[in-house]
């Protein structure tokens, strides 16, 4: 009866695995219905204009999925992807499939081949813009990328290592992550593998829609390892349509340093947990100083949307249009506080009195020394006010990555022009309260805490 009672047990475990089996995702029927939109990009570069210099970024992107260079006195020949968004022939790619091209072809399912004109294309976002003269083209739906879910299937289409049309598929892993420098871009990462020659593809859900381009990989020896990222939908569709309609990428700009809220500061700030993005400068006549924000702010909110981080504010910024009227929820002195801003427009490489008394140092006790700006502390920080470190002493001073050489802007909320306002700042402070000093360093500022 045991026996029995044991087989009937296991039958039903492998009913039940064979029951999860079943539904798992078929995608058959989604390449079939998808793959006609997806396209082969081929681009040449004449012998003679392939000797520009290329930035960090581009060589990187090159480098996960452009072909091998070839030697300078050949034309230098990309492949890539991409997928068609109209009819009448426009198709979407990454910028970095077709930099520098004087020639492209677009090879479709049916195996026609086209010329194709460069439309535009925009670096910040590594999005380009195809035509080719063609009607009633097979077209992808777009869908969203914002809608996505974590761990949901995901299918990409293109053609690595030059094997057009092949189909790979995998879960969405994660959604905004930065990348490098490049801020304007919440990339969704997934598990999908792609390599050289996906570039450019569209990343796929399970309704065949579009929810972004397959863009780059981390990967230590230029192959897939199973972490690969895309530019959300949204964001391509906001830069083609610019590109179209402009030729040109216009985005928002709201004249602010920011950084991550870390627990320490949340404490400090009286936060119930660390979020949001931390104003670390505000840019003298820029459209945040016009709306009234101020160093110590968080900005937990633009226009309805949450900032959860620092990396959740320039892609929505960049996405709103110059001269957009927002709105900002900012935390300051324990309350939520509303704000109105006029977006400027990002312009070219934006990202986002004199000292007085002696040179006495000061700060025995609290780990480290300061002293006065001298003429050469001016010239080298760019600074002419505040006081510069010039020792440490203290180990979880080095923790909270103070350094010598910063310039110490505030301590708190009080500004310090000098050593004595510097003295006058600390003495004020309780002897067990953490010391939280606006720090510039190389150009850029930034909120250190040190616990006491």
């Amino acid at each position: 009866m045991k026996k029995f009672i044991f087989m009937m047990v296991m039958v039903g475990v492998s009913m039940s695995v064979a029951a999860k089996t079943v539904t798992l995702p078929d995608f058959t029927g989604l390449v079939k219905d998808t793959s006609a939109a997806v396209v082969n990009i081929m681009a040449r570069e004449n012998a003679q204009q392939n000797n520009q210099q290329l930035s960090p970024q581009e060589e990187q992107l090159f480098r996960f999925f452009g072909l091998p260079g070839q030697p300078q006195n050949r034309d230098r020949v990309s492949g890539g992807s991409g997928f068609i968004i109209s009819k009448d022939g426009y198709i979407l790619t990454n910028r970095h499939v077709i930099q520098g091209a004087d020639k492209v072809t677009v090879t479709l399912k049916d195996r026609r081949e086209l010329d194709a004109e460069i439309i535009g294309e925009d670096e910040a976002s590594d999005v380009a813009v195809l035509k080719v003269d063609a009607k009633n083209l097979p077209v992808l739906a777009v869908g969203s990328a914002e809608a996505l879910e974590i761990g949901e299937w995901v299918m990409a289409i293109g053609s690595p290592l030059s094997f057009d049309h092949s189909v790979t598929k995998g879960i969405i892993s994660a959604k905004g992550r930065t990348m490098g420098a490049q801020q304007y871009v919440p990339y969704l990462q997934s598990d999908v593998p792609i390599n050289r020659g996906n570039s450019g593809g569209p990343l796929i859900n399970m309704k065949g829609e579009v929810v972004g381009i397959n863009t780059l990989i981390v990967s230590n020896t230029g192959g897939y390892m199973g972490i690969s990222f895309s530019i959300p939908i949204e964001v391509a569709m906001n830069v083609a349509n610019q590109l179209k309609t402009n030729q040109v990428v216009k985005r928002g700009f709201l004249g602010v340093g920011y950084e991550d809220v870390n627990q320490d500061m949340a404490d400090y700030l009286g936060m119930d947990k660390p979020r949001g993005a931390l104003i670390n400068n505000v840019s003298e006549g820029s459209a945040a100083a016009k709306a009234g924000i101020e160093v110590g702010d968080v900005i937990i909110e633009f226009d309805g949307k949450g900032i959860k981080s620092r990396f959740d504010l320039p892609p929505v910024v960049g996405m709103t249009p110059p001269e957009t009227d927002v709105s900002l929820k900012v935390f300051r002195d324990g309350k939520i506080k509303t704000l109105q801003a006029s977006l400027d427009a990002l312009q070219g490489n934006q990202v986002a009195s004199n000292s007085q008394g002696n040179d006495d140092t000061y700060g025995k006790g609290l780990g480290f020394t300061v002293a006065n700006l001298n003429e050469q502390d001016e010239q080298r920080s760019g600074e002419s006010t505040g006081v510069i470190v010039k020792t440490i002493d203290e180990a979880d001073v080095r923790r909270a990555q103070l350094a010598v050489g910063d310039v110490i802007k505030k301590v708190g909320k009080t500004t310090i022009e000098n050593l004595k306002q510097f003295k006058a700042a600390i003495a004020d402070l309780e002897s067990d309260e953490p010391i939280v000093l606006l720090i510039s360093r190389g150009g850029g500022n930034r909120f250190i805490v040190i616990e006491r």
